[in-house]
């Protein structure tokens, strides 16, 4: 007797189909077929132990059991829930009408109880496509997707719960994901957590680096500071996280999904809804930072875990050179393709940079005559960042450090709640502006969609003119003044670009308008 079940496998952040076929003949043996690794030929024998610890036997016969298709590679140990019941079905031990109506995936213990697997959200959005009565996944797995779909979900705890559904003759109800106990206590527990990040209200002075970080989260922009040892880089940098708007659940899904595969979900309820801030060290190899692994085996790097949120870069300049130069692409793209001997993935990338880094090696260059660096080392140190680079970074600002009795004296600073409010006016103008085009910020503007949203009069054509002949500016920060402008207009609540917003958006680039040894 033949056998199909319908199981899955992610590829980037979609799932595509696996059949799972399992045939009993006369023979000996257990044969596993279908390029499957190292993880899912053990799973025969933590299958064949889960069996017969919930009472079933293993017939003394030839059992085939293919993945299908065969010419793609199979790793995980999701499949072992669709083996075992393939064996059971096939040799008649319980009858499992439903079987072929559901996506199963799940990891048996050798208890038969069911751990969960990565990717559910993925293979739940699958299961939609495929026209599947619904889904059958591990009860923490479940948890990830119960925002997704408005099909059947169901969550197991054990193999004994995934037998209840399939022989479609109890009332099953109880194992719906939105009625598990598990579900119920989840959600009574999550309660609003209060801010871990600092508040700007909590920074003394720095008023100009508050106006470009705001004008960065507004349009998602890309932003490099740059100041001395305690001028509040990485402050500004972190208090961003509290202003930054909630996601809609177009982003969310992305998100989400990306975390799903990589098998990092917060063991919250449904999809997340904070956006992500990832802060990796300097040291993070190449790989790290853009995803990789061995074979087929390909997970999201940082820059696509921080997917519509932020990736914050410290110490920027003494990162490793190659690791720098590899953001080019995901900066520029929005998205990262990781290409092996035989796979080539794609992942979302389209995380907002935020960058910061001392002026020189000792950190003081620009703050009277502290510097103790000489003239080469000074050259050389944000030399380091390439042309490319640069380009690619929308926002430069010069962070120095607070005056002294600024800093003792203190004084009331604009709270995060107060831009934040700024930032999400902001957000939702563009939310419009793109609703169906798949981008949601200025920064992610195509050139085509530059020339539609960014009509510039006689009046900015000229003063444009002038600051790119001035600056020497390259065609791409030609676009990204463009791109920071309509940002401003944005936050002005002005429906057309005005001189004033490319003058302050052309403020922005000091690093390309005169040499570092200048300022």
């Amino acid at each position: 007797m033949l056998v199909n079940i319908h199981a899955a496998k992610c590829v980037g952040i979609e799932a595509v189909p696996v059949t799972i076929e399992v045939e009993i003949q006369l023979g000996i043996g257990i044969h596993l077929v279908g390029l499957a690794d190292a993880a899912v030929k053990e799973s025969l024998l933590r299958t064949v132990t889960a069996l017969q610890a919930r009472g079933f036997h293993v017939p003394g016969k030839k059992i085939v059991i293919n993945l299908a298709p065969a010419d793609m590679h199979k790793q995980g140990s999701g499949y072992d829930i669709p083996i075992a019941l393939g064996i059971i079905a096939a040799s008649g031990q319980r009858p499992m009408p439903e079987l072929e109506k559901y996506l199963i995936m799940g990891e048996l213990g050798l208890d038969a109880g069911v751990r969960p697997v990565s990717g559910a959200l993925p293979m739940v959005e699958l299961a939609q496509k495929m026209g599947l009565k619904g889904c059958i996944l591990p009860e923490k797995s479940a948890m990830e997707a119960v925002d997704y779909t408005d099909g059947l979900l169901f969550g197991v705890r054990t193999l004994d719960d995934v037998l209840r559904v399939l022989e479609g003759e109890d009332d099953v109800s109880d194992l719906l994901i939105w009625n598990s106990e598990a579900y119920g206590r989840a959600v009574r527990e999550q309660s609003p957590h209060p801010p871990s990040y600092m508040d700007f209200a909590d920074i003394v002075g720095q008023d100009g680096a508050k106006r470009g970080v705001e004008i960065a989260c507004s349009g998602g922009h890309n932003v490099l500071l740059v100041g001395a040892p305690g001028s509040g880089k990485s402050s500004l940098a972190k208090a961003m996280a509290g202003i930054l708007p909630p996601m809609t659940r177009e982003e969310s899904a992305i998100t989400s999904k990306v975390y799903s595969v990589a098998g990092r979900s917060s063991g919250g309820v449904g999809l997340m809804r904070s956006r992500p801030f990832r802060a990796p060290h300097i040291s993070a190899s190449k790989a790290a930072m853009l995803g990789g692994g061995s074979g087929e085996n390909i997970l999201p790097g940082e820059v696509s875990l921080a997917t519509n949120g932020v990736l914050f870069a410290d110490e920027f300049c003494e990162a490793p050179k190659s690791t720098l130069e590899a953001l080019r692409g995901p900066m520029e793209d929005r998205k990262v393709t990781i290409s092996r001997l035989k796979a080539k993935v794609e992942y979302p990338a389209s995380f907002m940079l935020v960058a910061a880094s001392n002026p020189c090696p000792c950190g003081y260059y620009g703050e009277g005559d502290r510097c103790t660096c000489t003239v080469g080392q000074r050259a050389g140190y944000l030399s380091k960042l390439s042309g490319p680079i640069m380009d690619r970074i929308d926002i430069q600002i010069w962070v120095h450090p607070v005056e002294t009795s600024a800093l003792v004296r203190g004084g009331k600073a604009e709270a995060s709640a107060d831009i934040a409010r700024r930032v999400l006016k902001a957000r939702e103008i563009q939310q419009k502006r793109f609703a169906g085009s798949g981008i949601f910020t200025n920064a992610e503007m195509s050139s085509k969609q530059l020339e539609a949203f960014c009509p510039l009069d006689e009046a900015c054509k000229e003063l444009l003119e002038r600051l790119i002949d001035k600056l020497g500016l390259s065609a791409r920060a030609y676009t990204r003044i463009i791109k920071i402008a309509r940002t401003i207009a944005d936050l002005s609540d002005s429906p057309a670009i005005r001189p004033e917003h490319l003058a302050e958006a052309a403020s922005y680039r000091f690093l390309d308008r005169r040499n570092i040894l200048e300022l």
